[in-house]
């Protein structure tokens, strides 16, 4: 007898995270002792020099939260966000004139010059 086919959707990550930013997003979860059961919280805030500004911290699941897989990394974005998230890539940069992440987002009409908050007008 065969087993029945479950019809079963994945679902892709809105954003992207280059192989620079996931190497150093699992140092820190190694190096910080980030318990089990919580993920990269991926989010925005309002504040910024444009308007909003960008959230990585690592965090629980919530109730209005998505919760996505990335290379085994558990990615948690609150549904409210995602109009302001879908399309960007996190990067890491890791060089002599800048360190730190980066974020390329489409979705950005203006961003500033330290490019942690942009604006959507």
């Amino acid at each position: 007898m065969e087993n029945p086919v479950i019809n079963t959707k994945m679902v892709e990550s809105p954003i992207k995270i280059t192989e620079n930013a996931l190497r150093e997003i699992k140092n820190i979860i190694t190096q910080k002792n980030v318990p089990e059961g919580y993920g990269l919280r991926v989010g925005v805030q309002g504040g910024g020099c444009s308007g909003l500004s960008y959230q990585l911290g690592f965090d629980k699941p919530r109730e209005h939260d998505n919760q996505y897989n990335i290379d085994g990394l558990s990615i948690i974005i609150d549904k409210r966000h995602l109009l302001y998230l879908a399309g960007m890539e996190i990067d890491f940069q890791d060089g002599l004139n800048a360190r730190g992440f980066t974020f390329n987002n489409p979705n950005a009409k203006s961003t500033c010059g330290c490019g942690s908050s942009f604006s959507t007008h």
